[in-house]
């Protein structure tokens, strides 16, 4: 089928013409409504209109990145990522990742079962919504994902075959390198600076000693293959309940260092930490959001060795090389450097929405100009700290302690 960018009119033909889709709904009386708020992609739901319960997410890549328009020129193809890293995240872990009904790398389409009892995290979390399986979902999500993409639990000809079906997203792998390690700390177009904070920013593109960090942050991202990550894995990538928990919108899926994808989302969490300062002024949530951040590390971790452990030959590790006590301390070093990189990285994330384009709804939809001015300096003052100072600390401990110290 030749491309073209659908829209809520032409949608439900282009449905209709799909059996598996056209045997959902039962009908051919559908109404589409688009309801993306995203920065990429275009994404509707669409309903059944006698019978609305039966809904579809269908999500369209188009030639251009959606936030900033035509003139920005971005490949359809980041949609045949996110069809293979959904299939693959299915495989390990179908709890947490929505089902996949159809999809046609062609018209750049995924079709998708609607969660229709849950929101975008991001949004609860705006209105201070406790999600207590939260930490325990997604550090098993985070453990499963990287640990079964990785050297250390595939063969070196399976990890490689894996990492050949990614090798190809290195346009959104670009915007990342520009948007989150670069644009932001320098004069450029895209920035979208609040002027009351323009005296930090200021100081922060002249301060070469956070730069040379970003650097070394930016050079692993650059260059670390350890694992299949998500690639924007944050509060506004996740559906959820009080129940459930389902990671969505992989379009950026790479591989690429394990800290990632732990640090995009444990960076997440602490700017909506920071957001209540200013918008429920709620102490016991904060408390929540920081004992969640604890609880979602340490499910990681815990998870992360149960699985190693339980691995006897991988690409990295043959059996008999070396014993459990080497081995132990392998480990130990080995998840060591993995808490510190996640710890710089959420620092990189943090910074990098107080300034740069596509701030967080959390801090920049703070309506009260200097409300929001003190949520984000006060971001923006712990995202340097941590880009920093992320090589002294040893446990997430000192990143949870660090923070009730800005109080």
């Amino acid at each position: 089928m030749v491309y073209d960018i659908l829209d809520e009119t032409t949608i439900v033909p282009y449905l209709l013409s799909i059996d598996i889709v056209q045997r959902f709904f039962g009908t051919n009386n559908l109404k589409a409504s688009e309801i993306g708020d995203g920065n990429l992609n275009y994404v509707y739901i669409v309903r059944a209109v006698d019978e609305p319960e039966k809904a579809l997410i269908v999500k369209q890549a188009v030639p251009y990145l959606r936030i900033a328009g035509d003139g920005y020129p971005l490949s359809r193809e980041r949609m045949t990522y996110e069809i293979r890293s959904l299939q693959i995240y299915n495989e390990l872990i179908s709890d947490n990742v929505p089902d996949v009904l159809y999809a046609d790398e062609a018209m750049s389409i995924v079709v998708m079962h609607y969660l229709a009892e849950h929101i975008i995290m991001r949004e609860g979390m705006i209105d201070a919504v406790v999600y207590p399986n939260f930490a325990a979902h997604m550090g098993e999500f985070l453990a499963q994902t990287l640990f079964k993409t990785s050297s250390l639990y595939l063969k070196s000809t399976a990890k490689r075959q894996m990492m050949g079906q990614f090798v190809g997203n290195s346009e959104l792998c670009a915007l990342t390198e520009t948007f989150v390690f670069t644009a932001p700390y320098m004069e450029h177009e895209t920035n979208e600076i609040d002027p009351l904070i323009e005296t930090e920013a200021k100081a922060l593109r002249e301060d070469n000693d956070f730069k040379t960090a970003m650097l070394a942050l930016k050079y692993r991202f650059m260059n670390q293959s350890d694992a299949l990550l998500h690639g924007d894995l944050h509060t506004g990538s996740i559906m959820i309940n009080t129940e459930e928990t389902f990671v969505i919108d992989s379009e950026f899926a790479f591989y690429g260092p394990f800290g990632f994808d732990i640090g995009a989302l444990i960076g997440n969490l602490v700017m909506s930490w920071v957001s209540h300062f200013e918008r429920s002024k709620d102490t016991a949530y904060q408390a929540w959001i920081l004992e969640t951040v604890i609880a979602l590390y340490a499910t990681f971790e815990t998870r992360f060795l149960a699985l190693w452990k339980s691995t006897e030959q991988s690409a990295l590790v043959e059996k008999g090389f070396i014993d459990a006590e080497g081995l132990n301390a392998y480990q130990k070093t080995f998840m060591h450097n993995i808490l510190q990189e996640s710890i710089g990285f959420a620092g990189a994330k943090i910074s990098r929405r107080q300034l740069g384009i596509a701030g967080v709804a959390d801090i920049r939809g703070i309506e009260e100009p200097e409300s929001r001015a003190r949520a984000e300096k006060m971001a923006l003052s712990i995202g340097i700290h941590l880009v920093k100072n992320y090589r002294s600390m040893t446990s997430i401990h000192d990143l949870t302690d660090y923070l009730k110290e800005m109080k």
